[in-house]
């Protein structure tokens, strides 16, 4: 059987992939995973990364610069959305009542909840006003560093 390749395509899936690690975001690949990380004590912010112009262009910028404050979470995560498909569905449990959204960000404290950004939040908007809306989240919810 023919099987296609996409080589352009893949080589965005690895970039963006990497763009979300040197930012300092552990990825979460399996459904165990995401498990193991949302048990952690603590406040954790999600990256649901995915391919995307708006992910590439504004989430993903804004979640490196974010984290560069006072108060920020304890710790960084990413799914990734069509990629790691069992581990965002994993994730997106934890998100009760949020509808599927990527790019997005999710902010958990001990394992809830507390508030998301959704893409609508992210796509047309200048990635400043994102690090904003993120960095007002860390002000609520998280400790100063």
């Amino acid at each position: 059987m023919f099987q296609f390749q996409f080589p352009l395509y893949n080589d965005f899936v690895e970039q963006s992939r990497r763009e979300a690690v040197e930012a300092g975001f552990e990825e979460l690949r399996t459904p165990e995973d995401v498990d193991a990380a949302f048990r952690r004590p603590g406040t954790t912010l999600v990256l649901i990364n995915s391919v995307c112009g708006c992910a590439g262009g504004i989430a993903r910028p804004a979640a490196a610069h974010a984290v560069h404050y006072d108060k920020r979470p304890d710790h960084l995560v990413t799914v990734f959305a069509g990629q790691d498909k069992e581990a965002t569905a994993r994730a997106r449990e934890y998100f009760v009542g949020e509808p599927p959204s990527s790019p997005s960000f999710a902010l958990l404290k001990d394992g809830k909840l507390c508030a998301m950004i959704h893409r609508h939040d992210i796509e047309g908007h200048e990635p400043v006003a994102v690090v904003q809306k993120l960095q007002a989240l860390f002000d609520e919810y998280c400790e100063e560093v």
